[in-house]
């Protein structure tokens, strides 16, 4: 049987810093950055690659839709 593996990509120019994502996570993929893109927000971020799940929480609660969630299938 196939493993599934998720990758998230957060478009940080879009990004306001406000956390929901990062809390939506059960996994505990995703952190705040401690740069700050062009508007001065700190922005989210993968901190745990190999942790994600692909379930699309973070994608969900993004109001800005600055998040992707892709699935991978792992052989």
């Amino acid at each position: 049987m196939a493993k599934i593996k998720g990758a998230v990509v957060i478009d940080s120019e879009r990004c306001k810093g406000c956390e929901l994502c990062v809390e939506a996570c059960p996994s505990d993929v995703l952190g705040m950055s401690p740069k700050v893109n062009t508007k001065g927000y700190h922005y989210s971020e993968m901190v745990n690659d190999d942790a994600c799940i692909g379930c699309a929480a973070c994608g969900y609660v993004c109001p800005d839709a600055c998040v992707t969630v892709y699935k991978v299938r792992i052989d």
